[in-house]
């Protein structure tokens, strides 16, 4: 999989890239990513990428034009598939997440300042947002969505039964996870579950699929279908 991220940071991602399993990921080969800066299409001495508002207002707007030069420059084969990342745009989650690991290229696009010029859009194929929230770019969003997709990809995770099981897999009926425990047995007069400790798989099973339900009604009911 190739991730391409165009950022006014590129170097906010050098340590991620690095770390963990989106690490192990690259250098297995299973993950390719590529930066690039709009500042390296900017305009003037100072290479300017945005510019005051049509109309008044306050902040500044990513130009068009420096941002699509960006995005064009990455181009290769396989295409990839340009998000946005913008307040504006889908709720990101588990099933999106699943989506984009399905695609051999992504190209994630950070916006800054107060915004990015509207004709941005039409050089996208859709819009993400971490939630209902705004932050003054879209470097976190993006890590966010690398991460949780990456994670998705056969040969990354040591044990990749681990996504099957988990809060908001379709194997979960995209409910909350089941709690887990390990040693101690007791801690500070909180004990594990004998279900747990009993080795009886079928109880095990029962017991798991009832504490997913109950924690999803009780945190979520939103997932409840």
């Amino acid at each position: 999989m190739r991730v391409d991220v165009v950022t006014l940071f590129p170097e906010l991602f050098e340590k991620f890239v690095e770390t963990s399993f989106v690490g192990r990921a690259v250098e297995r080969s299973i993950l390719q990513v590529r930066f690039q800066s709009p500042r390296q299409f900017g305009l003037g001495k100072h290479q300017s990428v945005d510019d005051t508002p049509y109309g008044g207002g306050s902040g500044m707007v990513m130009r068009v034009d420096v941002l699509v030069a960006a995005m064009e420059s990455l181009d290769a084969e396989p295409r990839a598939r340009r998000v946005l990342l913008t307040p504006q745009g889908q709720r990101f989650d588990q099933s999106i997440a699943a989506r984009l690991a399905a695609e051999p290229a992504l190209m994630l696009i950070c916006g800054r300042y107060e915004g990015f010029d509207e004709r941005v859009r039409s050089f996208v194929d859709e819009e993400i947002s971490l939630g209902d929230f705004v932050m003054t770019g879209g470097e976190v969003g993006a890590m966010a969505i690398i991460e949780a997709t990456v994670r998705l990809l056969p040969g990354v995770l040591g044990n990749e039964a681990s996504t099957h099981e988990e809060s908001h897999a379709p194997a979960t009926g995209g409910m909350l996870e089941y709690p887990h425990y390990t040693r101690p047995v007791e801690f500070r007069g909180m004990r594990v579950p004998e279900v747990l400790q009993g080795g009886h798989h079928a109880q095990i099973e029962k017991w798991r699929r009832e504490q997913s339900l109950d924690r999803t009604r009780k945190r979520r009911p939103d997932l409840i279908k």
